[in-house]
């Protein structure tokens, strides 16, 4: 790579960045905007039109506030915490297709900082090392209830990251590829939601857990404990747990739109100059629709209780997460090995056959008088 491609490659990463931040701080005035607007309130009105500029203005506010640190806390884990917590979703946005690869200088420019081969993989492992700032914060604090806030935190993400884990798995099987560009290229004519809608839905509902947003924002819970893992972070420290909270948000829905909801591409094409800006604006819409569909879920439905949340992700996602990806290998494996008509009969009847089974399966497991029932029961 020569100096102009060493060049192009550093304004991508600046303008990424750049752009991150700036939709963090739309998303954060959209929500409290539209979540104001379901409670008929009149939500942020004073700085800048329409109240645009409120989420600067409270970050210039937590900037120059005073922050404190704990006497009892590990004083260098304590500071590198929220920095761990928030660089995981900036770098996993580095795979995310977001445009059509455009020809800039005679070099030709993906939009997508980085094009790894094994795209998906670098996406799960930047969300399990989010986890890490959280247990690291809960714990350097030096107090009981950040450690108890850390500890569920944690626990919730991880738990709910393998079910996210097999929704893309689902995806990658019936894809046959794990680059992001890959999965978006395979895309061209049926977007990946249509044939793995289920594996969608698990991976909305995954996300939401994987981000702390509600109903899954235990690590928020004020009336059970404080305020979390972050309890005993003020000033610009706490804006950064605040800023990495919705930076992933952006870039889960971003993940969301490239597996399955075609990436950048959109119903109908750009020509001449518009080409390179059309992905980016189909892009765009898609990933603002699916951070619309979480702020309704956000003003709509009630925090769950931990034990419910837990019971959830175990019973129910997990299981089902396991259920579609033997589905996806049925469905991808059955008609070419015996033609596709024959092949969808058996897959569906396998497909059928598994589920009534799991189904009796659970009846039986959580029937009154089961060993199971009575352990809980006692």
């Amino acid at each position: 790579m020569d100096l102009t491609g060493w060049l192009l490659l550093a304004a991508r990463v600046v303008v990424v960045f750049f752009v991150l931040l700036i939709a963090v701080m739309l998303v954060v005035w959209l929500e409290r905007k539209l979540v104001a607007d379901m409670q008929t309130r009149i939500g942020p009105n004073r700085a800048g039109p329409f109240g645009i500029l409120i989420t600067l203005a409270d970050g210039v506010k937590l900037f120059f506030k005073e922050g404190i640190t704990p006497a009892e806390a590990d004083r260098p884990v304590y500071l590198v915490a929220p920095l761990i917590s928030m660089l995981p979703a900036f770098l996993a946005f580095a795979v995310i297709p977001f445009g059509r690869p455009t020809t800039i200088a005679g070099h030709e420019v993906p939009f997508q900082i980085a094009d790894l081969n094994v795209g998906i993989l670098w996406v799960l492992a930047m969300t399990s090392v989010a986890i890490y700032g959280v247990v690291l914060a809960g714990w350097s604090s030096g107090s009981t209830y950040p450690l108890l806030g850390s500890i569920r935190s944690s626990a919730q993400m991880i738990s709910y990251e393998v079910g996210m884990g097999l929704a893309l798995v689902a995806v990658v099987m019936y894809s046959g590829t794990v680059s992001m560009s890959g999965i978006v290229a395979k895309q061209n004519h049926v977007w990946n939601v249509i044939p793995q809608f289920p594996a969608f839905v698990v991976y909305l509902i995954c996300a939401l857990a994987e981000v702390n947003r509600p109903p899954f924002d235990l690590a928020e819970a004020e009336s059970e404990l404080v305020a979390g893992f972050h309890t005993e972070y003020s000033g610009i420290r706490f804006a950064l747990f605040y800023l990495g909270e919705y930076v992933n948000t952006v870039t889960v829905s971003a993940i969301a739109v490239t597996l399955f909801l075609g990436g950048w591409r959109g119903w109908w094409p750009f020509h001449g100059a518009a080409a390179w800006l059309g992905p980016v604006l189909w892009f765009v819409l898609k990933v603002t629709a699916v951070i619309y569909v979480y702020i309704l879920v956000r003003g709509t439905l009630p925090r769950m209780r931990y034990d419910r949340l837990m019971n959830f992700g175990w019973k129910y996602l997990i299981p089902f997460g396991l259920f579609w990806v033997l589905a996806t290998g049925a469905i991808v494996v059955l008609p070419d090995r015996y033609g596709h008509r024959r092949g969808a009969f058996i897959a569906t009847g396998l497909i059928v056959a598994t589920w009534l089974v799991m189904s009796l399966v659970k009846q039986l497991l959580e029937a009154p008088g089961t060993p199971m029932t009575e352990d809980v029961a006692a």
